[in-house]
């Protein structure tokens, strides 16, 4: 619409631009010229009309001719020249809505004038007093009838600047009301458009808004419905596989008595109990409801730095106290897949694991000395530790700490932690 509006804009002001460019060229320019030659006409007239008036009044101031009238010839023949020229200039560049027939009645006029003028010469050199009469009845008075014609012009000239200067300030006028219309058009264009994109955008991020929300639903869900999977997996390791074991232990137990080769068995069952127990308690730490977050951490973190040999610095802050269920596993959770990026991508030997019982939130922080975040910045374990923290209306952060490595710090709000 913008570009359409513009387009229009430009070629109605082109036009008229053009117009006023040429009523400028072909009549404002061309009439003054025009008006010029005219008054370069009227002046010669004017010369003519003296010289007739000198060769007159010589007749009555000196009581006969000073000087024939055959003398004055010469000087004619200059004006003749002179106005003749004059005459075809401004006929090439007139510009007056004059007929043709008045274009042709000066050009007859002065044709008429001039074979006039050559007849009283040559009566000059028979008879002097019948040439002054001709001037006085002939010549005078169609002198008088072109000088009339070219006053006339003069004043349709005149006419016709007007007329034309008017026409030229009409297209400025015009011009201007057509700015000020266009801009004001525009800025109704840039409003109505401002307003759609606003709405648009608006529209837009209501919907991206509520996909950001399914999705987080989608994801909160899906991490419920797999701490549900790992618990009941975990119940049956523990329940029923882990009985199995157990009892398949006793029996070994007793039986070794009588036969010292089934002592290796028994060993082997044991290890595969210990390994049901900790894959148990990885799918669903039942420590948690036990003995809390900071029994977890402490049953945890050194079966990892056993397993992984990777040094762990646990360090405790604050007064340790009871959290809500949710938030505890949620945090475990954090913990873990934060070790789990440092095992698989950091190449650290060693990292930190702080939990912070602040009187204003819960702080929990994992921080190595490898290489940074690297390929795990956009893994799944991102997201998950991300909207576990969503769920408990939490703040994480994953840094790169000036002296190196990650740090994966989660803050929870203590309104949020404690349960009851």
């Amino acid at each position: 619409m913008t570009l359409v509006a513009v387009g229009v804009y430009a070629t109605y002001t082109f036009v008229q631009l053009g117009t006023l460019r040429q009523l400028q060229t072909e009549t404002i320019d061309r009439n003054r010229r025009d008006t010029l030659l005219l008054l370069r006409i009227q002046n010669g007239l004017n010369s003519v009309a003296l010289a007739m008036r000198d060769m007159l009044d010589t007749e009555a101031i000196h009581e006969g001719p000073k000087y024939p009238l055959s003398a004055w010839k010469p000087q004619f023949k200059r004006l003749r020249t002179d106005l003749e020229d004059a005459l075809e200039q401004e006929r090439r560049v007139s510009v007056r809505n004059s007929s043709a027939g008045q274009e042709q009645y000066l050009q007859d006029s002065f044709r008429q004038f001039w074979d006039a003028m050559d007849r009283m010469f040559e009566k000059s050199e028979v008879n002097e007093a019948e040439a002054r009469t001709a001037i006085r009845l002939s010549l005078q008075a169609r002198h008088a009838a072109i000088s009339t014609a070219v006053a006339r012009q003069l004043v349709q000239n005149n006419e016709s600047e007007q007329t034309a200067a008017e026409r030229t300030s009409e297209i400025y006028q015009r011009v201007q009301t057509n700015v000020y219309v266009f801009l004001v058009a525009m800025l109704v264009v840039i409003v109505l458009t401002s307003l759609y994109l606003v709405q648009y955008n608006r529209q837009l991020f209501h919907s991206l808004e509520e996909f950001s929300e399914r999705r987080s639903e989608l994801a909160q869900q899906l991490i419920g419905m797999q701490e549900s999977a790992f618990a009941a997996i975990s119940r049956e390791l523990h329940d029923d596989f882990g009985q199995i074991l157990t009892a398949i232990g006793v029996m070994l137990q007793r039986a070794d008595r009588k036969a010292g080769d089934l002592i290796e068995v028994r060993e082997v069952v044991q290890a595969t109990l210990d390994k049901v127990r900790a894959l148990s308690r990885a799918l669903h730490p039942v420590v948690l409801d036990e003995v809390g977050l900071d029994g977890a951490f402490d049953d945890y973190l050194p079966e990892f730095e056993k397993r992984t040999g990777i040094e762990i610095h646990y360090e405790k802050c604050g007064a340790v106290r009871e959290l809500n269920r949710e938030l505890t596993i949620h945090l475990y959770r954090v913990m873990q897949e934060a070790l789990n990026n440092v095992a698989k991508h950091s190449g650290s030997k060693s990292a930190r694991v702080m939990l912070d019982y602040g009187t204003e939130a819960v702080t929990l922080e994992v921080q190595d000395a490898g290489h940074g975040l690297g390929k795990s910045r956009s893994g799944l374990g991102m997201v998950s530790m991300r909207e576990r923290a969503v769920m408990v209306h939490g703040e994480i952060e994953f840094l790169e700490p000036p002296e190196g490595g990650a740090l994966v710090r989660v803050r929870i709000p203590v309104k949020e932690s404690y349960a009851g």
